[in-house]
């Protein structure tokens, strides 16, 4: 199951998840924001990482999920994060938080076992945490991934019923839904929708509506398209300046539909896009 995208989504939107899995306290999670953080002049790139206000001394909290093992993560993790805390402008303290999906997949190399038992470092894995229940926003989509398929389904159920139906709620939709896709790779999306007893005006709005659309692209029904694309646009980043809006109401149907499926797992406007495109 390819993960990596759900969790920083996941830490994305609920940074205090992180914090609290790290060990530290959830409640300051709304003074965070998680991203990648790419080393300049190396090959090194951070999987995530949730960064503290400049003017506070909170710590930063390094992100590394791992589902395959992999006998050189650590000699890369802590090369990765002490090369960043040595150009970083600020001393501050640190966490790192490494998620596996159950401890078999670890792998320790010669000559880092005690750097393992460092307090900064925070190895969960996932299995332990199937049956523990906590208030952190967030903590109840985690165990969405981490439930058997049937605890899962009830679990997303719960969620969706609890919700209003606005934007808000067909954002989490969304994101149910994906989540499922993901941990259940030999479904469709319509045997997904009725695991979850979607109603119609629910399945309007969810992505596999959205793709039925798409297909209209193809079939020449640019101009819905060019609509739907614009709103999802204003619904995950705001509207649209003119610019944004004249390239995509002028745009080919071929572009559009690049656009159509980069926006479902884009985080910023740039990703869906392209660089340099949306300037």
């Amino acid at each position: 199951m390819k993960t990596d995208s759900l969790f920083y989504e996941l830490f994305r939107r609920w940074p205090g998840l992180g914090l609290d899995l790290a060990g530290l306290e959830p409640t300051s999670g709304s003074h965070y924001t998680f991203r990648s953080e790419e080393i300049k002049q190396t090959a090194f790139r951070l999987d995530g990482v949730l960064a503290p206000p400049e003017d506070s001394d909170e710590p930063w909290v390094f992100v590394e999920v791992q589902f395959q093992p992999d006998e050189t993560l650590y000699r890369r993790l802590f090369a990765e994060i002490f090369l960043f805390l040595h150009r970083a402008p600020k001393p501050r303290p640190w966490r790192a938080l490494v998620i596996y999906p159950h401890a078999s997949v670890e792998r320790t190399p010669i000559g880092y076992a005690s750097l393992l038992s460092l307090p900064e470092i925070q190895r969960i894995d996932l299995t332990a945490l199937s049956g523990q229940e906590r208030q952190t926003p967030g903590w109840e989509l985690l165990r969405l991934i981490v439930d058997e398929t049937d605890t899962a389904l009830q679990r997303a159920q719960r969620l969706l019923g609890r919700a209003p139906l606005d934007s808000e709620r067909l954002d989490l939709l969304n994101f149910i839904e994906t989540i499922l896709i993901y941990k259940l790779p030999r479904c469709s999306r319509e045997e997904i929708q009725a695991m979850l007893a979607l109603t119609d005006i629910d399945l309007k709005q969810t992505r596999f509506y959205q793709d039925v659309l798409a297909e209209g692209i193809q079939e020449g029904r640019q101009e819905g398209e060019s609509a739907m694309l614009l709103r999802q646009i204003a619904l995950k980043f705001g509207p649209p300046d003119p610019s944004i809006l004249h390239r995509i109401e002028t745009a080919d149907t071929d572009t559009l539909l690049r656009w159509a499926e980069r926006i479902l797992t884009a985080t910023t406007l740039d990703e869906v896009l392209g660089p340099g495109e949306s300037h």
